[in-house]
C-alpha cells in the first residue's frame, strides 16, 4: 500500500536526460539537505537496458552468473531496500541513485570481460556500455543536476558552506587584525601625508580596504559580511567586518592575504603599479586578469 512506502519529495527538481536516443526521467530528491539524491526512474532504466518497461530491475540481478559482480549495496537484500520512491507526474515511482546505475552497468561489463555473460545478457551489456559512455565526460551527477536545474542550488549551497567556514554566526570581541603598515604604505603609494593610526582616515580608505581585502579574500565574503552586519539608521555598522571572521579559517586567511598585500606595497613605487600587481596575483572572482606587460 502507498502509505507503507517511504516516500521522498522532489520539490521542482525534475527533468529528462537523453541516453542513446532514449529520454529518461530524472530528479533530485532532498534538494535542501547536505546529501541530495540524484536519481533516475527505475522503470525507464529497465526500458533503456532491455527494450521493455515490464517488471522491475530485480529479476536482472538474480542470475547466478552475476552474483560475483553484484554491487555491494544490492547484495543479500531485496531491491526495494536500495531504491528511492517519489511522486512523478502524480504517481509513485521507484528510482536508482545515479552512482548506483553506474555500478549496475559496470556489473555487466565486468562479467562480459570475464566471459561470464549468458547469451541473453550480451545485449544488456552493450546498452550498459552506452550508458557509461554517455556519462563519461561530465559524470552522471552533473548531467542530472543540469537536466533538473539543480546546479544553481548546488552552487549556492557550496558557496554558503564555504562562507560558513570563514564567517561566524555573530561577531566576536574586537582585536587588532590590520597591521599599521598596510595603511601607512597605502598612504605612501597614494602620495598622501601619513597622520598615524589615531587620526580618522578618509572614507575612501574603507572602499580601498573592501576592494583589496574583503572582495578578494574569498568569493562572496564581502556580500555575506554586509548581510550579517547591516548598517543602522545612521549608516553605522555595529562591528568591524573582520570581527565576523572565524578564528580557525577566516583570521588565518586574512593574515596571509594582508601579508601578501603589504609585500606588494613595499615592492611598488606608486599606487598604479601596486594595483596592477594585486589584479594579477589576487583577482576578484569572474574578473579578467590583466596582461603582465612591462611597466
Amino acid at each position: 500500500m502507498e502509505n507503507e512506502i517511504k516516500e521522498y519529495t522532489t520539490t521542482n527538481f525534475v527533468g529528462v536526460i537523453e541516453v542513446a536516443g532514449v529520454e529518461i526521467p530524472c530528479a533530485v530528491l532532498y534538494p535542501t539537505s547536505d546529501n541530495p539524491k540524484r536519481v533516475i526512474v527505475q522503470r525507464e532504466l529497465v526500458h533503456l537496458l532491455t527494450g521493455t518497461r515490464k517488471g522491475g530491475f530485480e529479476r536482472y540481478l538474480k542470475p547466478k552468473n552475476l552474483k560475483p559482480y553484484l554491487p555491494k549495496k544490492f547484495k543479500n537484500k531485496p531491491l526495494s531496500e536500495s531504491v528511492l520512491t517519489f511522486r512523478y507526474k502524480g504517481r509513485l515511482a521507484q528510482a536508482f541513485e545515479g552512482a548506483d546505475i553506474i555500478d549496475l552497468c559496470q556489473m555487466y561489463l565486468r562479467a562480459r570481460l570475464d566471459g561470464k555473460l549468458l547469451d541473453t545478457q550480451i545485449s544488456i551489456a552493450r546498452k550498459a556500455e552506452a550508458i557509461i559512455s554517455a556519462f563519461a565526460k561530465t559524470g552522471i551527477t552533473a548531467v542530472i543536476d543540469e537536466a533538473t536545474n539543480y546546479q544553481e542550488v548546488r552552487d549556492r549551497k557550496a558557496l554558503q558552506k564555504m562562507l560558513d567556514k570563514y564567517l561566524l554566526a555573530d561577531y566576536a570581541k574586537w582585536a587588532k587584525r590590520f597591521p599599521d603598515e598596510f595603511y601607512e604604505q597605502m598612504f605612501r603609494l597614494k602620495g598622501w601625508q601619513w597622520p598615524g593610526m589615531k587620526v580618522n582616515r578618509p572614507s575612501i580608505v574603507g572602499k580601498y580596504t573592501n576592494d583589496l581585502v574583503y572582495e578578494r579574500l574569498a568569493p562572496g565574503i564581502l556580500e555575506e559580511l554586509r548581510r550579517r552586519n547591516p548598517p543602522d539608521e545612521k549608516g553605522q555598522r555595529k562591528s568591524k567586518l573582520h570581527q565576523w571572521l572565524t578564528p580557525n579559517i577566516g583570521h588565518p586567511a586574512l593574515q596571509r592575504h594582508l601579508a601578501m598585500l603589504i609585500g606588494f606595497e613595499r615592492a611598488s613605487a606608486n599606487w598604479g603599479a601596486f594595483y596592477r600587481l594585486v589584479q594579477r596575483a589576487l583577482p576578484k572572482q569572474n574578473e579578467q586578469i590583466p596582461l603582465a606587460i612591462e611597466e
